[in-house]
């Protein structure tokens, strides 16, 4: 398995454990992870930060626990694994966007059990960096189909469904 952090600058030769610019609200006894920490994602999951950091996404695909009306639904609609949905104001951004994807040591990280996230308390040192330049065919080749929507609002019955859900960013998404 291979870990990965995005970032759209370059040239970062080490990375330090900071705490996140904006504290998430945790369930107790988890607040530590707004704490110092230096986050990764692993490779099946790094499609998820194919992305300017602050655009808004919402991401479906089907589980070990996905019933089969659900799967079948997902897989009527689509052939990919994944599928990433963002707002149409943030396509152009997406498409001129540049991201680099460090690849990162697994030493040191311990898994949160979360999609795919996993985090490290002290520094960690790339092995290597890859610059991104199309984002769109990117995410084709890791079998993600982006979808472009007028709001991510329309997405809330997606959490009804036995599928995994996850939601980056909404925050800054249209109300």
């Amino acid at each position: 398995m291979q870990l990965f952090h995005f970032s759209d600058a370059g040239g970062i030769e080490v990375f330090t454990p900071r705490p996140v610019k904006v504290a998430a609200p945790r369930a107790e006894g988890s607040e530590w992870l707004n704490g110092p920490l230096v986050w990764a994602v692993d490779d099946w999951h790094q499609a998820m930060y194919l992305f300017p950091r602050e655009c808004p996404r919402v991401f479906a695909w089907p589980v070990s626990t996905t019933t089969p009306q659900d799967r079948q639904a997902f897989n009527a609609i689509t052939s990919c694994r994944m599928v990433a949905h963002i707002e149409r104001r943030w396509f152009d951004r997406l498409s001129r966007a540049k991201l680099y994807r460090y690849a990162l040591p697994q030493e040191g990280f311990e898994p949160l059990g979360d999609a795919g996230m996993w985090i490290a308390r002290s520094n960690v040192t790339p092995t290597s960096v890859d610059r991104i330049d199309d984002i769109p065919r990117a995410l084709e080749r890791a079998g993600v189909e982006l979808r472009i929507l007028p709001s991510l609002q329309t997405l809330q019955p997606l959490w009804s469904t036995s599928l995994h859900v996850s939601a980056i960013g909404l925050r800054k998404a249209l109300h």
